[in-house]
């Protein structure tokens, strides 16, 4: 797509030329076989599509049927489309939707729509919003791009660092996206999540002193070194204090903490670099009960005094839970319940807290609001446990 746009500079033609490259390929791979560079043959066959509708809007003849690339034709595309150009065009495409002239709320949304191939209702769940307002706001974003003749151009130094905070959302929700993928869901989602560490040290190599820079990217490694124990055998979700914590990446937590260092050097603490130093206590705690909640609380109360956030004071509710009892937590909550009221894990929370509370139909209620809004197979599962656990009847 970001090769596409390189290429056509226009967003609606680069879309529908990825588009059509992708039903191709549907229609070809499943009998010849996938090419030996899928991304290059991709980008070709899109390319030529394009331009194939083009000319035949001049009444000029249509080029030769892309579907006939031989072998010989992907090495020839190989050579012409440089692959070390691809990750360098998805992060200028995210410089792109973080122009200026877009809100924020468009900025972002688009990036996750063009760049990572998100639908409006996934996008909607991540910013708690209804799919048809999304939709709208996507939709709104593109014809601004084209109203503004944004050029996909790489943005000078100034230009990068005004829109650096936009690209940085872009690039931790892409994280997001793919970290929170369980077994269930497609595996094409999971790749995005190591997308994200590769967009995140491009990042870095663009801003080698931006302390915001380095706690992004130890935050999302510092998550993904715990995804080799999120999951059992049976796919099914392990919660944080159940997990084998043998099986959590090392290296990734080495790099992890020592980028939260060298972000320390800068003395400039920010919202990523606190929700980093967060993840970093949680890995280093060995068992469940090394884990130093009272400074994760503190840390949470220094993101909420930063960034205000309704789910930054849910997540802070866990560590009032574990310091001062389920009923301190609960009461934290409570009040975010009409804020929050279709996101899936403030319900499993207070189904959880209502459970240590010995007050099991008002348990039964948030668990079962949780499992109508669970994301995934996995995430009902989980709830669903909850609720044997509570020794009621359970409805079908």
């Amino acid at each position: 797509m970001a090769a596409l746009l390189r290429y056509f500079r226009d967003l609606d033609t680069a879309e529908e030329a990825f588009q059509e490259a992708c039903l191709r390929a549907l229609q070809t791979w499943p009998h010849k076989g996938p090419p030996r560079d899928p991304t290059a043959w991709l980008i070709m066959v899109g390319r030529n599509a394009a331009l194939d509708a083009k000319r035949r809007v001049r009444s000029i003849g249509p080029l030769s049927d892309a579907d006939g690339i031989s072998d010989a034709g992907d090495d020839l595309t190989a050579e012409r489309l440089d692959e070390s150009h691809y990750g360098d065009d998805i992060l200028r495409l995210l410089f792109m939707c973080g122009h200026p002239t877009l809100p924020a709320t468009q900025q972002v949304a688009l990036a996750l729509r063009i760049v990572s191939g998100l639908t409006a209702e996934q996008i909607a769940k991540a910013f708690l919003v209804s799919p048809a307002a999304m939709k709208q706001r996507i939709t709104r974003a593109k014809q601004a791009i084209a109203e503004i003749g944004v050029e996909f151009d790489t943005p000078g130094a100034a230009e990068r660092r005004t829109r650096l905070a936009a690209v940085s959302t872009m690039i931790y929700l892409i994280f997001n996206e793919g970290y929170g993928s369980t077994p269930d869901v497609a595996a094409a989602r999971e790749a995005l999540a190591d997308e994200a560490i590769r967009l995140g040290r491009l990042l870095l190599s663009l801003f080698p002193t931006d302390p915001e820079v380095f706690g992004l990217l130890a935050l999302m490694l510092l998550h993904h070194s715990r995804a080799p124990a999120r999951f059992d055998a049976n796919g099914e979700i392990v919660l944080l204090d159940e997990q084998d914590r043998s099986r959590w990446n090392r290296k990734l937590i080495d790099e992890g903490r020592l980028l939260l260092e060298r972000a320390a050097f800068y003395q400039s603490p920010g919202p990523y670099q606190l929700q980093a130093a967060i993840a970093a206590l949680h890995a280093r705690a060995s068992r469940p009960e090394d884990t130093r909640w009272k400074e994760i609380d503190s840390l949470y109360q220094a993101l909420e005094a930063m960034q205000p956030s309704p789910v930054v004071t849910l997540n802070r509710a866990v560590a009032v839970w574990k310091l001062h009892g389920a009923e301190v937590a609960l009461e934290m909550i409570d009040p975010l319940r009409s804020e929050l009221d279709a996101y899936f894990y403030l319900h499993g929370l207070r189904g959880a807290l209502l459970k240590e509370l010995h007050r099991p139909d008002e348990a039964r209620d948030a668990l079962n609001r949780a499992i109508a809004l669970a994301n995934s197979v996995a995430e009902a599962k989980l709830i669903r446990r909850e609720l044997d656990s509570l020794a009621i009847p359970v409805p079908s």
